[in-house]
């Protein structure tokens, strides 16, 4: 880690104004600003973002430490955006920018003349990263779109859970942070559209609903041609079998995909039941499905049969994919977690936190962790006098009316 911003990056030189709270404009934000592009953070005078609080909070600073994690290497700089001097000055910081990034209700940066067909004739190259719950039109685009309810409505959680239990949800904000990498992938596009002379700015227009149903797969086209409602399948997929959990001795559990023809050969002779591997039956993967009650009963009997390392070893010599359901301290304990550098280590007033790295890797212009997440406001001084021309006495003035402090 140091305190520079990533000048090998791929993003070098391109300034983002991130406006937005929670996860999903600000993930977009984390995944720019670490391949290296100058993200400056907008945040309320008083208290910041939300999730600065959320979850488990370092004690002594009052900060959560997946705030330390979504705010590396950004910029905090503090706006009140209901003053028209808060709106003034994002409105500067906009036209300096090469990437708006936003996740407010569709309307909200319209109401403050801060759209970017409002911005357009300051700053025709910028491109401006538009995210919401259902999209910036149609009929649905005025709703509160929450990444649970978009969720629900994208056909994902349809898919999940067990037939006839209630649909289960993720225990983590999935809409949210698929929704930042669409967001990310356009805004790249859209650079690249521009660097080559193909566009100027453009507006990327990003809803949660349709980030998700981006997932979908193939559930759209079978549904079409064959009227087939994909609905969920507990802890196997439709259509492809082996491939399913199990629990072993020592009560873990272990993932065994075992559907390619050849891998489910292989599996058969690692259960012991190399009969089965050469059956007509289940010569195919449609063979399979037709016998799938038969064949999860030989595996889940299997299981039960050896602690999971064992099984994990078996699978292993026959060449057949399976592994661990890993919780966090598993992962962090992982041998080859370490060894791709999936955990960086950042420094807050003395004491040592690793954070996740951003995917994915680059071999030439990868991205870093330059800092953590800092304090509320702590880049004030250097983006707005630094950036916007502003004096000690018009930050002072700035502070006392409550635009910045």
């Amino acid at each position: 880690m140091n305190n520079q911003n990533n000048k090998l990056g791929p993003l070098a030189g391109i300034r983002v104004i991130e406006v937005g709270q929670l996860l999903a404009g600000p993930f977009t934000g984390t995944i720019l600003g670490y391949f290296g592009a100058e993200v400056i953070k907008v945040e309320p005078p008083k208290g910041g973002d939300p999730i600065r609080g959320w979850r488990e909070v370092d004690a002594e600073s009052g900060t959560s430490y997946w705030f330390r994690s979504l705010g590396r290497n950004k910029k905090s700089v503090t706006l009140d955006l209901r003053q028209e001097r808060g709106q003034e000055l994002l409105g500067k910081l906009i036209d300096t920018a090469d990437v708006m990034v936003e996740n407010f209700r569709p309307g909200v940066m319209e109401k403050w003349n801060l759209g970017p067909e409002q911005v357009k004739s300051r700053n025709p190259g910028l491109v401006y990263a538009r995210i919401s719950g259902f999209g910036q039109d149609g009929p649905y685009s005025k709703r509160p779109g929450y990444a649970s309810v978009c969720e629900g409505m994208s056909g994902f959680r349809y898919v999940n859970g067990f037939p006839g239990q209630a649909p289960v949800r993720p225990n983590l904000s999935i809409g949210d942070t698929i929704a930042g990498i669409h967001a990310a992938l356009g805004i790249v596009m859209a650079l690249f559209a521009k660097e080559r002379g193909n566009a100027q700015g453009q507006v990327i227009d990003v809803a949660l609903y349709e980030a998700m149903f981006n997932l979908m797969e193939g559930v759209i086209p079978e549904f079409s041609g064959a009227g087939v409602v994909r609905g969920p399948s507990g802890t196997t997929v439709t259509g492809i079998v082996p491939t399913n959990t199990y629990r072993c001795a020592d009560g873990k559990y272990v993932v065994i995909g075992g559907n390619g023809d050849s891998v489910f050969q292989r599996l058969m002779k690692a259960v012991g039941r190399p009969e089965l591997g050469v059956d007509p039956r289940m010569a195919n993967n449609a063979g399979r499905v037709e016998h799938e009650r038969e064949l999860d009963k030989i595996l889940a009997d299997w299981c039960l049969t050896y602690p999971s390392t064992e099984i994990l070893q078996k699978l292993d010599e026959r060449r057949v994919p399976g592994g661990p359901i890993y919780s966090v301290a598993d992962m962090m304990e992982d041998e080859h977690f370490r060894a791709r550098g999936m955990f960086e280590q950042v420094e807050i007033d003395g004491k040592k936190l690793e954070i996740p790295a951003i995917l994915p890797k680059l071999s030439e212009t990868p991205g870093q962790t330059n800092w953590p997440g800092g304090a509320v406001g702590s880049h004030n001084t250097e983006v707005l006098e630094g950036i916007l021309g502003l004096s000690a006495e018009e930050l002072s003035e700035l502070d006392a009316a409550g635009v910045i402090g």
